[in-house]
């Protein structure tokens, strides 16, 4: 699949994840932690995809070893940026991590965040798990 392709399948796939937050009631004006994955069984390649990702002003964690399902063994690291949950912003590092990505020849994974609600709301609930309720 093209590079073109993968970022509009991306672009897509970005909208669809920021709709389904704030359809489960996240808050749309909130700052948010935006972790970027990568991964690869070479740690050169990753390693220099985490200096291209500092370098473009991304916070990156320390890579850690993975065993998958088969038994085999990859590396990863997150690239994490706090910005609103907003396409736009979402597009434009999901297009600069894909291409760096391709260059360093690792895998871009996707990107996570967390549910940000109402603290009032989890309060309440947090309250009501103490009464058994």
């Amino acid at each position: 699949m093209s590079i073109e392709a993968q970022l509009k399948e991306q672009f897509a796939e970005n909208r669809e994840i920021i709709q389904a937050l704030l359809d489960d009631g996240s808050q749309a004006d909130a700052e948010y932690t935006i972790e970027h994955h990568f991964s690869s069984t070479n740690f050169d390649r990753l390693e220099k995809a985490a200096v291209d990702a500092f370098k473009l002003g991304f916070e990156v964690n320390d890579a850690e070893e993975m065993e998958l399902e088969d038994g085999s063994t990859i590396i990863c690291f997150d690239a994490i940026a706090n910005h609103a949950l907003e396409a736009s912003l979402l597009d434009k590092a999901c297009e600069q991590l894909m291409l760096l990505a391709a260059k360093q020849k690792v895998d871009y994974d996707g990107w996570g965040t967390f549910f940000i609600g109402d603290e009032e709301e989890l309060d309440e609930d947090e309250d009501q798990d103490d009464d058994g309720f």
